[in-house]
């Protein structure tokens, strides 16, 4: 998921920007600009992307029936 091709682009994950906030990316073209704004110079970099948290195993709802043969 983190290396794929058809990646949506965004400032906060491309190579040419800088994160300043949560919200606002420094870009080498275009200066402060939004994270979820996104150019023509866009240049994806996997590690500036951060993947979803994965769900949570919710342990109470599971049964020793559900287990068994």
């Amino acid at each position: 998921m983190l290396f794929r091709k058809d990646i949506e682009p965004r400032c906060a994950y491309c190579c040419r920007g800088q994160g300043i906030s949560e919200r606002e990316v420094a870009c080498v073209k275009r200066g402060v600009v939004p994270a979820e704004n996104s150019c023509r110079s866009f240049r994806y970099d996997p590690l500036k992307r951060v993947p979803p948290r994965p769900a949570v195993l919710e342990t109470e709802r599971l049964k020793p029936e559900d287990f068994a043969i």
